[in-house]
């Protein structure tokens, strides 16, 4: 029997496999922490998360969220997460789910789609890849925090 992946809605009994994923993503966290976040996420109608299913086991997610503009008319979706486990790279995963992405974002009715990537070394391949897939260096981002 031969490899098999596919690219589904993430579902509750996947959050002890994203808890892993995050890891990797340099955001430890835990099952009872990411089950209510993903609890909220997945409740709120701009939020969607994709998994990729790797013979039965959840390799990469992608976790998109629909915004609006406020300089044009419509809607884009904004690539909040992503992360494909280091042992499933270079194997369609990440291509896989970036397309699955689009065309979620294509029948939300999006113009654009965008990703942030930290500027840290260990992102380097993923900006290349990000590249390939299409996607362009834009912006320099600011962020601060509240609490």
């Amino acid at each position: 029997m031969g490899e098999q992946m596919i690219i589904r809605k993430a579902e509750m009994g996947d959050v002890s496999q994203i808890v892993s994923l995050m890891e990797q993503l340099g955001y430890p966290t835990t099952i009872d922490h990411m089950a209510n976040r993903f609890h909220t996420i997945s409740t709120n109608s701009n939020y969607h998360t994709l998994v990729a299913e790797y013979n039965g086991k959840v390799v990469g997610m992608a976790g998109l969220c629909t915004s609006l503009f406020y300089e044009y008319d419509g809607c884009y979706v904004r690539i909040v997460a992503f992360v494909v486990d280091i042992h499933y790279r270079r194997k369609g995963v990440g291509k896989s789910l970036i397309q699955e992405a689009e065309k979620w974002a294509i029948e939300q009715g999006a113009t654009a789609i965008g990703l942030n990537s930290g500027n840290r070394e260990e992102r380097k391949g993923a900006h290349q890849f990000y590249l390939e897939m299409g996607y362009k260096e834009k912006s320099i981002g600011f962020s601060k925090g509240l609490v």
